[in-house]
């Protein structure tokens, strides 16, 4: 490894709005915030919502800034990329941003049960082999995970450049009869309005340069349909 990861890694440990436990702690001790993020951690009653796969935690931080009557946790398992959101948002004084080093596969020993309000999944790893289909973080698996941790009505939204990621996400509702709140196949083309086209991330930028189109999807799960 590195000198530059190690000393992120380093650092990492010394934010405060960053928490990192391995499956061994989760599976012993359990996770403190659990189910009392925004009165334990936040010392607020403000919305919940989650970045997942935030990488460097640009999207994160942004609507941090952009919603302060709102509570935001970046989750992904690359460390030394999350050090960019977290060294950021310490930076700012953001009161109202954390990050979560983990696999989302364990989202579960993080949250409570309808604790969180709102989703944000923004161009995370398409896993283009359909061995893989299981890995994207719109299957019915990660679905059935997010479930029990969302508030009644809680928007799930999806940000990408992928054609694959965003034709299996529609499968995926059209089959569990999920509700679709807003569908487009080019935010900018569409004039989509708010953090959506708000916010863009480096590789965003460099892949909008490349003339690739943004979609975007956001949906509330029919709870129904998921308990079959």
């Amino acid at each position: 490894m590195g000198k530059k990861k190690l000393r992120r890694f380093a650092e990492n440990a010394t934010f405060e709005n960053m928490f990192q436990r391995s499956y061994e702690e989760l599976e012993e001790e359990g996770f403190e915030n659990k189910g009392q993020w925004c009165s334990g951690f936040f010392h607020n009653q403000n919305p919940l919502i989650l970045e997942l796969a935030c990488g460097k935690g640009e999207y994160t931080v942004e609507l941090a800034r952009k919603f302060p009557q709102k509570n935001f946790i970046g989750l992904d398992i690359k460390g030394a990329r999350m050090w960019k959101g977290c060294k950021k948002s310490n930076g700012e004084n953001l009161n109202n941003v954390a990050f979560i080093r983990t696999q989302i596969e364990l989202i579960q020993f993080f949250f409570g049960k309808h604790e969180v309000d709102e989703i944000w999944i923004t161009f995370p790893d398409p896993h283009l082999r359909k061995s893989r289909r299981k890995k994207r973080l719109t299957s019915p698996q990660f679905l059935q995970r997010y479930k029990p941790l969302l508030k009644e009505d809680a928007i799930i939204h999806l940000k990408t450049d992928d054609d694959v990621l965003f034709e299996f996400t529609k499968e995926v509702i059209y089959e569990y009869k999920h509700n679709i709140h807003l569908i487009s196949e080019d935010v900018y083309r569409d004039k989509v309005q708010g953090p959506v086209t708000d916010i863009q991330t480096f590789y965003e930028q460099m892949w909008l340069e490349k003339g690739k189109r943004i979609k975007y999807i956001s949906f509330t799960l029919n709870k129904s349909s998921m308990d079959e």
